[in-house]
């Protein structure tokens, strides 16, 4: 009913489409989505889905920035709700591998005013806020710690808990955070991606997953600037190609009226003219 309640009043592009639920007096109680036929998030990165070649980084990166602006229209929603449940099994793919976030089963509309809500800890090992989990109490920054670790998830193509990792590594969180600040992210990152044409982007993307990590809630960025930070990360190739291009077009507005290809008599080079001065002073 919580899920009822929330979803039937929300209309994103990204999140999941909610056609309705059976009445109170059938024998079960169903939701109806839309269909979202291309499996999860995990699926792809590190499941039943994932290709040899696995996913390329645009793919990644329209990935992360879906799911981050759909996190952030849902905390800007009025009364504000936290998702409380954002892992990469929650994340759908259509055909076109667009995001539609799902399972709002857990969520809460957060009381107006309020600065968190006090309830035992919920979620899935691996996602869940350690704040959260060690004070009882979940605020929108949650949402924020759950989304870097799927920000980790993305770049390194590992699940967020995996037993036979070494201990210290189990917890993907913990082993982001180790390898980020010990400048060993090639130590993280899928071998795939770490490539010299997405290295520093993906260094980029994982400053955004470190900063949604911290452990102090107050410390982490909101979704919003999360969105704005992703958004910035994928359009600074467009802003270079574009001034290169501007580059090129002063080049060629200042270039001479003459080629010294195409018109060899007007063209003098100042070391030709030089050294011709000075054979001319020697005579």
């Amino acid at each position: 009913m919580t899920e009822v309640r929330i979803l039937s009043s929300l209309r994103h592009p990204n999140l999941v489409t909610l056609y309705g639920c059976t009445s109170r007096r059938s024998r079960e109680l169903l939701l109806v989505y839309e269909y979202v036929p291309n499996g999860t998030v995990a699926d792809h990165l590190h499941g039943p889905r994932a290709g040899v070649a696995g996913l390329p980084w645009a793919t990644r990166m329209s990935i992360a920035i879906e799911t981050a602006d759909a996190l952030s229209f849902v905390h800007a929603f009025t009364p504000q709700i936290i998702h409380r449940d954002v892992k990469t099994n929650n994340i759908l793919l259509d055909d076109s591998f667009h995001v539609k976030v799902a399972d709002f089963g857990l969520s809460r509309l957060f009381p107006v005013n309020a600065t968190h809500v006090s309830t035992a800890p919920q979620g899935t090992p691996g996602y869940v806020d350690p704040e959260y989990h060690r004070c009882y109490q979940f605020t929108d920054k949650s949402d924020v710690y759950s989304f870097g670790v799927v920000l980790v998830e993305i770049i390194a193509s590992k699940p967020a808990v995996d037993i036979s990792r070494r201990r210290h590594e189990i917890n993907l969180a913990d082993m982001a955070i180790a390898k980020i600040q010990n400048a060993e992210l090639d130590q993280l990152v899928d071998p795939k991606l770490w490539c010299q044409l997405n290295c520093e982007k993906i260094r980029q993307v994982a400053e955004v997953a470190f900063s949604c990590l911290q452990a102090d809630g107050d410390m982490r960025p909101t979704m919003k600037e999360v969105v704005e930070a992703l958004r910035g990360i994928e359009d600074a190739k467009g802003v270079e190609a574009d001034a290169m291009v501007k580059e090129d077009e002063r080049l060629l507005m200042e270039r001479p009226a003459y080629s010294p290809d195409a018109v060899t008599l007007t063209w003098e080079s100042r070391s030709s003219t030089s050294l011709s001065n000075n054979n001319s002073r020697s005579k």
